[in-house]
Parts: structure tokens; C-alpha cells; sequence
């Protein structure tokens, strides 16, 4: 393998000759080797974009010759298009705020710009990492930025699936207007309900999170692209501060706005824990509705078995026949990781320090995760799961008439303690209330019926 020589503030080091990454990115690489994993794909895209913005930007104002602009250009288009991915060599996980993500980008951007000039890799001539491809940046501004218009694209396709998941619960809430079965309070017998009622319930709250979600995704694009190092705009030009928000709006496709004060938009990153926050909200009402979908499709024949979910794989290596409820557990999973990459988000977000927040990349990996698994999970949880769910109408119809549930509705009429005697000696008998109630009571058979009729029983007043 052939090397190259390159220097830096720190000193020298050889780096592959065939590399577009540099010196810098090599010693990143070399200090986080952290958790094995990959920066996320589409950042490292939106960072080319800013990148680029601000080449055009920097051109624009006069800072930047027209033909070194247009070689970042073209470079940070090859970028954007999924070009020299594998050049990106940094953990997510590493100390410095991003700095050494951003260098990573630097010097691709610097290495592919030379070359398509007709000058060598590693030379950083005419086009040098810091001076042309950084200018007017700086890691605390162009990192934060891509991150937050990532999070925007992440954010909008997870609502769009949440959404799906709302309105595949309503429409089982149409399919089972007609089911009735038991309540239950505190996993005992309460009073009757419709099925309908219950899955209404779940797509009314995930309605919410979808509300929730909507209400604050646009805050991911008020950024601090033009503040540089601290949000003073120490050297950048004003002209440049002033236009290149615009210019990352028109190559991002959306308005792409300045923070009104740049010191905050650096120091401050609370937006990040209240969507995370939003989004541990939304993990905790589906994994709440994942509980109780496995609770009512129990057993099949020792539980609850008011529902059937779909039987999607084999549910044991020895019990023949046995299928699981792996939709739920796989989505209660991922809110239990949503809930802990909410905690870390919490902790990094507090964490800064006067002028800047250095734990910007543990925030973005766990943001990042948190929108993913979401939306790969409701996707599959509606496909696999909601959609196929059948309702056991002859189960639901014995549970509740064979309940001393009912017996809640004859307390008006006998009294709260007759009501409770009837229910006693109903569940020491096992016989059915109505029985004991005309038995009793002295009450006739239909005026017990009418008081017992579980459909009034689940009317609203």
C-alpha cells in the first residue's frame, strides 16, 4: 500500500495515497473508534449541501475565485449523490463538537476539488480544507446546521407513517363498531365496552403525537448557519452572514431560516430535547397500545383471546404451533430505546457549556436513531400487525355476559350492597348474575334483561 505525507498543526502523518480523507480525518478516526458504527448517511449529504451553500455563497460576495467555487461545487454534488461514502471515516460517537466530522468533510471536498482541477490529492492546492472549503464557517455553525435540516427530512417522513398508524387504528375502529366485550380497570373485570371504543382510544392519542410532532418539527429549520465559532460571525463577511441561508434554502427545498440571535442558536440546543421529548411521548403511547394488543390476543386458549393477530413467523424452537406476539414486543423494544435515547439527549442538551455545546454528536446519534426506528417501526407495525388484526366476536360475546361485571348496572335500581351481594354470590356459583338477580331479587326475567342489555351498557349518557 502506497502513503502519503501530510502535516498538520499537530504534526506529521501518513495517510493512504489513494484517500480523498486527510490528515486530520485520520487522527478523528484514529481517537473515536467508539461503537463501530457509520455517521449517518444523510447528514453527511445535508453537509455537502452546506458546503456548498456556502462556496456559492462565499463566491457570490467576492470571497471565493469563480473556478475554486466551482470545483467545491461539483465536488460537494458528487458528495451529495452518494459519491465517496466510504471516505467518511469518523465514529458518530467522538469528542470535539463535530470537529472532526466537519474536517472529514473539509478534506474530501478539498482532495476531489484539487483533482478535478488537475492537481494531486494531499497538496491541498489550489484549494485548501480550511481556507476555502471551511470559509466563513466554522464547526459550531455548519455542523448544528446539517444536522437540524437532516432531523427535518428524518422527522417528516416518521410523522408521515405515525399518521398511517393513526388512521389504521380508526378504521378497525369502524370494523369492530358492533363488539362488545369486558373492560377491564386494574386487570379485573369493570364494565362492558365496545372494541371499537378501545381502538378509537389508541388512534386518538396517536392523533395527538402526530399534532405534537407536526408543532414542532419546523423548528429544525431556524439554524445557526453564519454565526461561526460562537455566533458573533467572527470570520465570515456580512454579506455572506446576510445570504447564505438563502442559498441553503434554494438547494434544500425549504426555507431554511437564521436564528434571530445567533449566540443563542449556537449555545442553546433545546429544541433538540423537546423533540425528543415529543418523540419518547409518542415511544410511550405505542408501547402502552403494543401492551395491551398482546394482553388481548392472549392465549389462545388460556387468555384473554378477544383479538387474533396476524401469525407472522413461528413463535418457539420447541413448542410446535406456537406463535408470538413479535409486532408488539418488537415495537415495545423500540420505545424502550427511544425512552433511553431520550435520557441521553436530556443529559448532552444540559450539558453545554457557555458559548457552545461540545455533545453535539451523541445528540444527533441518538435523535437520529430515535426518528429511524420510529418510522421503520410503525411502518412495519401497521403492515404486519394492525391492518391484519381480527376480532374472536363469539370470545368477547361470552366473556362479558358470562362477567359479574354487569352487575354494576342493577346497583342503581337494587342499591350498592345488593348489587355486591348478587356479584359475590355469582363469582362463589359461578353461575350468571341475571339468574341470581331474579332468583333473588323478585325481579322478572325481562325487566332483569333490559337492565342487563350490555349494548345500553356501553352507550355514553
Amino acid at each position: 500500500m502506497e502513503f502519503r505525507n501530510e502535516r498538520d498543526s499537530i504534526g506529521e502523518k501518513k495517510v493512504k495515497k489513494e484517500a480523498y480523507y486527510g490528515v486530520q480525518s485520520l487522527r478523528g478516526y484514529e481517537n473515536f473508534r467508539i461503537s463501530g458504527l457509520n455517521t449517518n448517511i444523510e447528514f453527511i449529504k445535508n453537509l455537502a449541501l452546506v458546503k456548498k451553500a456556502a462556496a456559492i455563497t462565499n463566491e457570490k460576495v467576492g470571497e471565493l475565485k469563480s473556478d475554486l467555487c466551482d470545483a467545491i461545487v461539483k465536488a460537494c454534488d458528487e458528495v451529495y449523490s452518494g459519491e465517496f461514502i466510504d471516505e467518511f471515516i469518523i465514529d458518530p460517537i467522538q469528542g470535539g463538537a463535530g470537529t472532526s466530522m466537519n474536517m472529514n468533510m473539509n478534506e474530501i471536498i478539498a482532495n476531489r476539488a484539487n483533482e478535478i482541477l488537475g492537481f494531486e490529492k494531499g497538496k491541498y492546492y489550489p484549494i485548501h480544507p480550511n481556507d476555502h472549503v471551511n470559509m466563513g464557517q466554522s464547526t459550531n455553525d455548519v455542523i448544528p446546521t446539517a444536522a437540524s435540516i437532516t432531523g427535518y427530512k428524518l422527522l417528516v417522513k416518521c410523522i408521515e407513517n405515525i399518521k398511517v398508524l393513526e388512521e389504521a387504528l380508526e378504521e378497525k375502529a369502524n370494523e369492530f363498531e358492533d363488539i362488545i366485550k369486558m373492560g377491564r380497570t386494574e386487570m379485573q373485570d369493570a364494565v362492558p365496552i365496545s372494541l371499537a371504543s378501545e381502538f378509537r382510544a389508541f388512534a386518538l392519542a396517536i392523533g395527538r403525537d402526530v399534532k405534537r410532532l407536526n408543532n414542532i418539527k419546523d423548528s429544525l429549520l431556524t439554524v445557526n448557519l453564519g454565526g461561526t465559532a460562537v455566533g458573533t460571525g467572527i470570520t465570515a463577511s456580512k454579506e455572506y452572514i446576510e445570504k447564505v441561508n438563502d442559498v441553503l434554502a434554494g438547494l434544500f427545498g425549504e426555507a431554511v431560516n437564521q436564528a434571530d440571535d445567533l449566540v443563542d442558536g449556537t449555545q442553546n440546543l433545546d429544541k433538540y430535547a423537546e423533540i425528543s421529548s415529543q418523540l419518547k411521548v409518542c415511544a410511550v403511547n405505542i408501547s402502552k397500545i403494543s401492551g395491551d394488543l398482546i394482553l388481548m390476543s392472549s392465549g389462545p386458549r388460556t387468555g384473554f383471546a378477544e383479538i387474533k393477530l396476524p401469525a407472522k413467523q413461528n413463535g418457539s424452537s420447541i413448542m410446535p404451533g406456537k406463535v408470538n406476539p413479535v409486532m408488539p414486543e418488537v415495537m415495545k423494544q423500540i420505545a424502550f430505546q427511544i425512552m433511553g435515547n431520550d435520557l441521553t439527549i436530556t443529559m448532552a442538551t444540559q450539558s453545554g457549556q457557555l458559548e457552545l455545546n461540545a455533545f453535539y454528536p451523541i445528540i444527533m446519534h441518538n435523535l437520529y436513531e430515535s426518528i429511524i426506528i420510529l418510522t421503520n417501526g410503525v411502518k412495519t407495525f401497521v403492515d404486519n400487525c394492525i391492518k391484519g388484526i381480527e376480532a374472536n366476536e363469539r370470545r368477547c360475546n361470552n366473556l362479558v355476559n358470562g362477567s359479574i361485571g354487569i352487575v354494576t348496572a342493577l346497583a342503581p335500581v337494587l342499591g350498592y350492597e345488593k348489587a355486591a351481594s348478587i356479584a359475590k354470590t355469582a363469582l362463589k356459583t359461578e353461575r350468571y348474575v341475571k339468574d341470581i338477580a331474579v332468583e333473588e331479587c323478585g325481579m322478572k326475567e325481562n325487566e332483569v334483561a333490559k337492565i342487563l342489555n350490555i349494548k345500553d351498557m356501553i352507550k355514553v349518557s
